[in-house]
């Protein structure tokens, strides 16, 4: 497994919490880091921008106490997502108060960003960058990040289109670092395959909206609790990038569901807030094709119990299967 030495030892889970806008706050990502999970926000939820240094204190403050205490199941580092294009005005601002306060790591989106790696690695710090294609994956490593965050088909949010098992084995083939798995991922079961495949960790955010620390507004996990694997759209028809939305909401907010999903053969019929006031992410909210097994909201703790448990349940039904396929196989196979 490769992974940054500052990681060793602290993580309880081999997960990366995705940075969900508008649902990950400070009180989720210091359960999850208290969990011995990853636990980030994107830098754009801390609203307006002074709020970031208040929430980076408060992480930090809670997770200097929980280590304090805790001596022996320290919590895992923590992680801010900022979006590294022109797109972002608050992208030199977030970045200063990043490096000021020596954060772990950062998980950068689109265009990534040589000098804000640079100053990170200045005080032994960490970025990993999202990326959907194979040449998105080489134009990072050529900015010197840490670690490849694989966006596949089935993630929540803006998703890639490529199939996780030819995705990794193409970046894995010239790329021997961390690689974060990313795509339907929401069960210890997952977990195990993606670890299987050959993957550090994987990335993991629909499974915590529902999450009592989580600042999604209760309709929204309740939307989630309820909805399955047919709820899930993947239409560029809200911000012109194709990402995964639940069905629920497109309804409730007065739209037909096979029009909206309809503008990925025909790009042209999207129009971000010109055909419609609902707006991506506050009322069309978004959801990976994991969601069917989630069954409730539950305490982020619990959430973590449950995967920890599913995780070694995968790995004991796997090694019977292989013990049992060694039996098959000396006795003659087919």
């Amino acid at each position: 497994m490769s992974l940054p030495d500052s990681f060793r030892g602290r993580l309880r889970l081999p997960i990366v919490a995705s940075p969900m806008f508008l649902v990950s706050g400070h009180e989720l990502v210091i359960a999850q880091c208290k969990a011995g999970i990853i636990g980030s926000f994107p830098s754009l939820n801390a609203r307006p921008e002074a709020e970031l240094q208040v929430w980076l204190s408060t992480i930090q403050e809670a997770l200097a106490a929980h280590d304090a205490s805790h001596p022996r199941a320290p919590a895992a580092p923590y992680a801010v997502n900022m979006i590294s294009n022109k797109s972002n005005a608050r992208f030199e601002h977030d970045a200063t108060v990043c490096v000021e306060n020596k954060v772990p790591l950062l998980l950068t989106s689109l265009s990534p960003p040589g000098d804000l790696v640079r100053a990170v690695h200045g005080y032994g710090g960490s970025v990993f960058h999202d990326v959907t294609t194979v040449r998105h994956a080489e134009k990072a490593l050529e900015q010197g990040v840490d670690g490849l965050i694989l966006v596949c088909n089935g993630a929540g949010g803006h998703a890639g289109t490529a199939n996780p098992f030819a995705f990794y084995s193409e970046v894995r083939r010239f790329y021997g670092g961390t690689i974060v798995l990313a795509g339907a991922i929401g069960t210890g079961g997952s977990i195990h395959a993606a670890l299987s495949l050959g993957a550090d960790l994987v990335y993991m955010g629909s499974r915590f909206i529902p999450a009592q620390e989580s600042r999604a507004p209760d309709d929204y996990r309740e939307m989630i609790v309820e909805a399955s694997l047919k709820d899930v759209v993947y239409t560029p028809f809200f911000s012109g990038l194709p990402a995964n939305y639940l069905r629920q909401s497109i309804v409730a907010s007065g739209l037909d569901p096979e029009e909206v999903a309809s503008a990925n053969k025909d790009k042209s019929r999207y129009q971000a807030g010109a055909r419609t006031s609902a707006k991506a992410w506050r009322d069309i909210r978004g959801a990976g094709q994991g969601i069917g097994l989630i069954e409730k909201v539950q305490p982020l703790a619990e959430i973590a119990d449950q995967l920890e448990r599913e995780w070694v349940e995968a790995r004991v039904a796997d090694d019977a299967a292989r013990a049992a396929r060694a039996a098959w196989l000396r006795q003659g196979g087919y």
